[in-house]
């Protein structure tokens, strides 16, 4: 047996599994998946800086957090612990928007107001992709999780350990990278056809301010 001393978890972890993965294989089960989204706040801002008059700009603050509960399984005879996914309860989506608008725009006029409505349409842009995505997203994490064996460790002071190894398995697996950038790609067609729809930025062309 291998025991595994928290600070080297990461290093010492794989040889450890590979002593004792038969003894683990048993306890490997499907676990609960729940994917839930975060509030979100919008926030407005003018630099002092001078921007493109006319064009805003969002900042997103994407939330991709993944709880593990583990499950615990104890080895006859004292002979060690198995340590598996028992649920992922994971919270994706953006929660946090800011918007910049040029400060020449004079807030509740016309231009501002028109601006404001483009950059509206980005936000709506990135919380409708999550939306769609939130089934795949949900699809991914069971893939991963289902491909990532029970870890086995000599006491319970190394179960926090595992629980990270499991954890960081899981955001490294390619499954979870995968729909990652299938995101960010589909949030930057989305955002750059707006930005195509709107570039004549006709509302604001009708504004007298």
């Amino acid at each position: 047996m291998c025991k595994i001393v928290p600070f080297l978890a990461l290093f010492l972890m794989i040889p450890c599994i590979a002593g004792a993965g038969d003894l683990c294989v048993f306890y490997k089960k499907t676990p609960s998946v729940t994917i839930t989204r975060p509030d979100w706040t919008m926030r407005v801002v003018q630099p002092l800086d001078f921007m493109d008059l006319y064009h805003g700009n969002v900042v997103a603050t994407l939330v991709d957090n993944y709880d593990v509960v583990a499950d615990i399984n104890e080895l006859p005879n004292g002979g060690g612990i198995c340590v598996g996914f028992k649920e992922i309860n994971a919270t994706i989506g953006h929660s946090d928007f800011l918007v910049k608008i040029d400060m020449r725009h004079r807030v509740d006029s016309c231009s501002y107001n028109a601006v404001l409505a483009h950059e509206n349409e980005h936000i709506n842009a990135y919380l409708s992709i999550i939306d769609e995505y939130t089934d795949e997203v949900k699809n991914s994490v069971y893939t991963a999780a289902n491909s990532i064996m029970p870890v086995y460790v000599e006491s319970r002071a190394d179960i926090p350990s595992a629980v990270d190894y499991l954890h960081d398995q899981l955001q490294s697996h390619p499954a979870m990278v995968l729909i990652r950038q299938k995101i960010s790609a589909a949030e930057e067609l989305r955002n750059a056809k707006i930005d195509e729809d709107d570039r004549k930025y006709y509302k604001l062309e009708k504004c007298n301010d």
